[in-house]
């Protein structure tokens, strides 16, 4: 067994909550207008990457209070136009209280990647809350500044669970790029998980 990463050893529930504030704050500036334009992920407009938030963080929620997150869609559907802010505010105030537990720190549980201590797994979704931010603030012309602490333990996580830059079709995400010059930690974030920020005119 590989000895622990100090960084394992840090508390990621502090830097979760940060992340959820400011995805919270994003998601209010969202225009209906906008719920169709592009985003970083290909894939993705900007309704459908709500949907991978709200349906991502209800995810880890269930996994907190010891369900089967791999039962949830990472998508929820049905949300109407108007809804986002409360959908996501709701599921956000669940998260929070699932990882109240100081206990669910070091207890297995399942997530996508395998059976992880609950620090890991939480710390995984720091990344993940914080990159489809980045994706979303991208989408959104970054009408908030991003809180740097928790892209820099995103970035941190990141480089350490994809420690190599060319990624295979098996993982969720695509080679590392470089990242624009004077990039802040979520641009660098953004970078080694093989976001490009859109083209404006």
């Amino acid at each position: 067994m590989n000895a622990i990463d100090p960084r394992e050893a840090v508390d990621p529930r502090p830097l979760y909550a940060r992340a959820t504030e400011q995805a919270a704050a994003l998601i209010a500036t969202v225009r209906p207008e906008q719920l169709d334009g592009p985003t970083p992920c290909a894939e993705f407009d900007v309704r459908t990457l709500l949907g991978h938030m709200v349906g991502g963080t209800l995810r880890i929620a269930v996994v907190g209070e010891g369900g089967d997150g791999m039962a949830v869609h990472p998508f929820v559907e049905g949300v109407r136009d108007e809804e986002w802010t409360a959908a996501y505010d709701e599921v956000r105030v669940r998260v929070l209280k699932a990882w109240e537990s100081d206990e669910r720190m070091e207890a297995p549980v399942r997530v996508p990647w395998g059976e992880v201590p609950g620090r890991a797994a939480l710390s995984g979704y720091v990344m993940e809350l914080v990159t489809h931010t980045w994706d979303l603030a991208e989408s959104l012309g970054h009408p908030l500044p991003l809180d740097p602490e928790p892209a820099e333990f995103a970035l941190a996580t990141a480089r350490r669970v994809l420690p190599d830059p060319r990624r295979d079709a098996d993982t969720p995400f695509a080679d590392a790029v470089p990242a624009p010059e004077g990039a802040d930690g979520h641009g660098r974030l953004a970078a080694w998980l093989g976001r490009q920020p859109l083209s404006r005119a």
